[in-house]
């Protein structure tokens, strides 16, 4: 069986939901962004939409006032460079969309490999 990653934030915590790897996606988030020093703690009964923009918030106050912060943090969950470098900074609430879903993206695919393999 094959990783195809989800096209949307939506889509993928919907999957992960109905994989019933949920839980585990939000233990790895909080693992790797604890590993950058990024005290995150979503409690297991987040619900995927509250996650979505807790994080997406974070990103963008990341982005904003940490930078550096940001790239160790993006570095540690190992988020794909060249995917960040396509992306346009110009609208920084739209890149911290983007970068929430890639983050997001990368942290379930460990999560599946891992349930997988």
């Amino acid at each position: 069986m094959n990783f195809v990653a989800p096209t949307s934030t939506e889509l993928l915590l919907a999957e992960a939901e109905r994989e019933a790897l949920y839980s585990k996606l939000i233990v790895q988030i909080n693992k790797d962004f604890n590993l950058a020093n990024e005290g995150i703690d979503f409690p297991l009964s987040t619900k995927p939409h509250e996650l979505k923009l807790q994080l997406h918030e974070k990103i963008y106050r990341m982005i904003q006032y940490r930078f550096a912060e940001y790239l160790n943090l993006l570095y540690i969950i190992d988020v794909p460079e060249d995917q960040v470098k396509q992306l346009d900074g110009s609208d920084l609430v739209l890149l911290a969309e983007q970068v929430t879903f890639l983050i997001i993206k990368r942290e379930w695919m460990k999560v599946w490999f891992r349930n997988r393999y």
